[in-house]
């Protein structure tokens, strides 16, 4: 038995068009999986799925774009998942938004709402979506990408530290409701990571440098050292494992 084998599997994973989503799609191809690639912008799926059909000579990629703050378009990228692989047995909740940077106290309504509907309702959401189909089979995994500020407090990021923290507690109930199922749910929380959407922590030499000083591994982390936890929480290398937060941060929260 290959632990880590997925042939045969159908994924579904939100912010994929680049980052962490873009990583964890093409390492959960790279073991057998197809993967639904999915963002807001469906121009910016396209050449991902493209990429991953011509590395493995095969279609094991589509695009279908989603905004995640749609419910209907959240049932539209199920529905075309569905039509497309025949069944959905791994989600990966990647996609989320941070408005705001700045005091919790100074946070506009509007802000906060936006970051609670897109990071923590929209998870809800699609595993309301794709869990009846799971549970029916008698197998899944969902995976949630939080984040370590799920952990902390911050000054900059206070509203999406308690988006992610609700993540935390979201895997845990819905792992509690459904693992008679062998439903498996389960959170990542990476520390920062080299994205796009992580840009405003890194991009400046001098607060990149600030913050390797305090990690113990003393850098920031890649796209690709979150992936092969998502193949790992997708596979039947962790069977036993559910309602957990599997911490990568370079040794950051230590």
């Amino acid at each position: 038995m290959n632990l880590f084998d997925l042939t045969g599997k159908v994924a579904i994973v939100t912010g994929s068009s680049r980052g962490i989503g873009k990583a964890s799609a093409e390492a959960l191809a790279d073991h057998g999986a197809r993967v639904v690639i999915s963002s807001r912008k469906q121009d910016a799926c396209d050449p991902v799925a493209a990429a991953i059909n011509e590395k493995h000579g095969e279609e094991r990629a589509i695009a279908v774009a989603a905004n995640i703050s749609d419910k209907a378009a959240l049932q539209h990228l199920v529905d075309e998942t569905r039509r497309a692989f025949g069944r959905i047995d791994i989600l990966v909740g990647n996609a989320a938004s941070n408005p705001y940077y700045g005091p919790l106290a100074d946070i506009a309504d509007e802000q906060f709402r936006k970051i609670l509907d897109n990071n923590i309702l929209s998870n809800h959401w699609l595993i309301q979506l794709v869990a009846p189909e799971m549970r029916a089979h008698g197998d899944g995994s969902i995976i949630i990408i939080s984040s370590i500020g799920g952990l902390r407090g911050s000054p900059l990021i206070g509203a999406y530290n308690v988006s992610k923290a609700a993540d935390f507690q979201l895997a845990r109930n819905y792992a509690v409701e459904y693992g008679p199922d062998n439903v498996r749910v389960n959170c990542i929380a990476p520390g920062l990571i080299k994205t796009d959407f992580a840009r405003a922590l890194w991009e400046d030499p001098e607060r990149e440098k600030a913050t390797n000083r305090t990690t113990p591994l003393r850098r920031i982390g890649q796209p690709h050292e979150i992936a092969g936890a998502v193949v790992y929480l997708a596979s039947p290398a962790s069977a036993f494992m559910t309602g957990q937060a599997m911490v990568i941060d370079g040794g950051v929260t230590i």
